[in-house]
């Protein structure tokens, strides 16, 4: 039976899709759930998954199309089809081992069309399991192997982490698709390869003396002819062409020597099986680090040469950088040290530099919406200095025993966006929408928040919604939530959706204020600076006006100059001011 795949819908007020990417091609198998296609809309770009299982019998709209919401993708067989088209796949590695009786690959050194054949019998060719590249992302179509945790020979076990891949996106690490033995490595460190391609083939755990003749396949053979005659051990990849052939067989004791094949992937350059070699260093300076880990570590000022790695090997992760900032930050000693932490930090040349790259969807959305903003509003930034020295002490008073009793960390962030939403209900001129086409104005009747996070995919803004509603700890939770999605992946449409103005702390990487633009459909956005302590004229009860230490912050107001004048956004912003320095969040922190 037939079962059509078509476009759901994405969220309110989306009423179309564009086709990014075909996670499967027409005639292979899916599994019912299974990610068929990545489309992208003006809100989201999310993944459609299958709705049976079944064989992809037809593709109805190509990649880069859009289309509108309801409308047919894809065609799924469920039927008799089936059987018939996983068969094809199936076919090739059993081509690759039927010509090989077990028997004659030890005595096969004359006959070359079979020696690439003998190791196939024992290593279970029709049950190896093929590692291949998997989607990483909207708009990656391709990644580099950096380097291969386990080499042809070693048992691994499900999920375990094999490699590592490299994007334009992230650096990640593939796991394991089944338990057992590296029969073969396909793709080298440093090569690129499309998402889709076989990187590698796992084989039984019984198959540990295949591995090494394993690697038979055309393209690493081919790579490997002029070398052959130097290093005689390589004998396992060289059978596939016939000529080489002789050479080859030469070797019979080659699968006991699991490890010596490992350099194999990198036949490409002679230099790089030396590149293996360097991350078996200690988990310093010198050891391999991905470039995502070592831009972690310049901006939390973490010296890697000071991180335990507990990745395989000794590797230093991401969240071993990220463990190491925050004991810094909680470390008692940082007073003492200031002086001495005041040092530049070191820097190291980005891996962009003098490269032009592909723009990602994601930039060319976020761009796009920046640009209808600024070119459909007349927009306008006022800014006034707020001083939250008793916030930040009832903050520090309180966060131990909240995070304790809610289950999050309490930051200054949710104490904004309640000073926001409270304002928003005094002046409903903030909290609305310019109709352009209608001629009207939407005053909206809740306080949906959206909060600007810098994610590894670039700017995404998921919503609160009804924050008005909400208490300093439901705040604390959502935010969380929605952060923790937005930055690690699962963000729906609906979390994107529906946001009546937007708060941004831009202050977080220490810019004391900034002219935030407003999004479309919105008019107004407040943008957060950062919270610094410097000496500040008070009216003290006792002492008069006198010069104290305080911790001050800017708060900037970006706003649509059409529905919003001068005279709101001040009086906006001077009602969050009033919120915020009376500070007056005892009952909601328990205090």
């Amino acid at each position: 039976m037939a079962v059509s795949v078509s476009l759901p819908a994405l969220g309110e007020s989306v009423t179309e899709g564009t086709v990014t990417r075909w996670l499967k091609a027409e005639g292979e198998r899916v599994e019912a759930d299974e990610p068929l296609l990545e489309v992208s809309t003006d809100k989201v770009d999310t993944e459609i998954p299958s709705p049976a299982a079944g064989i992809l019998a037809s593709i109805k709209v190509a990649e880069d199309e859009t289309v509108e919401v309801g409308a047919e993708l894809a065609v799924i067989d469920d039927g008799s089809g089936a059987p018939a088209a996983e068969s094809a796949p199936a076919a090739e590695p059993a081509q690759e081992e039927a010509p090989a009786p077990a028997a004659e690959a030890p005595a096969a050194p004359a006959p070359a069309a079979e020696a690439p054949a003998a190791p196939a019998a024992p290593a279970g060719g029709a049950s190896g399991t093929d590692v291949t590249l998997p989607a990483l992302g909207e708009s990656v179509t391709e990644g580099t192997v950096t380097r291969w945790l386990k080499e042809v020979g070693e048992e691994v076990a499900e999920d375990e982490p094999l490699l590592e891949v490299s994007t334009d996106k992230v650096d990640t690490e593939i796991p394991s698709p089944a338990a057992g033995v590296l029969l073969e490595i396909v793709v080298g460190e440093d090569e690129t390869a499309e998402v889709g391609a076989k990187l590698a083939v796992i084989g039984a755990p019984g198959a540990a003396p295949a591995p090494a003749k394993e690697e038979a396949p055309a393209a690493p053979a081919q790579q490997e002819a002029p070398k052959q005659e130097a290093p005689k051990q390589e004998a396992a990849p060289a059978p596939a062409p016939a000529p080489a052939q002789p050479a080859a067989p030469a070797q019979p004791a080659a699968p006991a020597q699991p490890a010596a094949p490992a350099p194999a992937p990198a036949q490409p350059a002679a230099a790089a099986p030396a590149a293996p070699a360097a991350p078996a260093s200690p988990a310093d300076e010198g050891a391999y680090v991905t470039p995502l880990v070592r831009k972690l570590a310049g901006e939390h000022g973490v010296s890697l040469s000071d991180v335990k790695g507990t990745g395989v090997g000794g590797r230093i992760r991401k969240q071993d950088v990220i463990a190491a900032a925050e004991a810094k930050k909680s470390a008692p000693a940082p007073a003492a040290a200031a002086p001495a932490a005041s040092k530049a930090p070191a820097l190291e040349a980005s891996p962009l530099r003098g490269q032009t790259v592909k723009m990602t969807r994601m930039r060319k959305v976020i761009g796009d919406n920046m640009m209808k903003a600024l070119h459909s509003q007349a927009q306008l930034t006022s800014v006034v200095e707020v001083d939250i020295t008793k916030l930040m002490k009832l903050r520090a008073k309180a966060k131990d025993a909240f995070a304790a009793r809610e289950g999050v960390k309490l930051s200054p962030m949710p104490f904004f966006v309640k000073a926001a939403a409270q304002a928003l209900k005094a002046h409903p001129v903030v909290n609305a929408r310019i109709n352009d086409d209608e001629g009207t104005i939407t005053y909206f009747d809740s306080e949906n928040i959206g909060i600007a996070v810098d994610a590894e995919k670039g700017l995404m803004t998921p919503v609160i919604k009804g924050a008005g509603d909400l208490n300093i700890a439901g705040i604390s939770k959502k935010t969380a939530e929605l952060a923790g999605k937005a930055r690690g992946g699962g963000l729906t449409p609906d979390d994107m959706s529906g946001a009546t103005f937007t708060v941004s702390n831009t202050g977080s990487r220490g810019a004391l204020f900034d002219t935030v633009i407003v999004p479309p459909n919105q008019a107004a956005i407040l943008g957060i600076g950062a919270t610094v302590k410097r000496p500040v004229v008070i009216n003290h009860p006792d002492l008069g006006e006198t010069i104290a230490v305080r911790d001050m912050t800017y708060l900037s107001l970006s706003y649509d100059h059409r529905l919003v004048d001068g005279a709101d956004a001040a009086r906006y912003l001077t009602t969050v001011k009033a919120i915020l320095e009376a500070g007056e969040f005892e009952v909601e922190l328990g205090l």
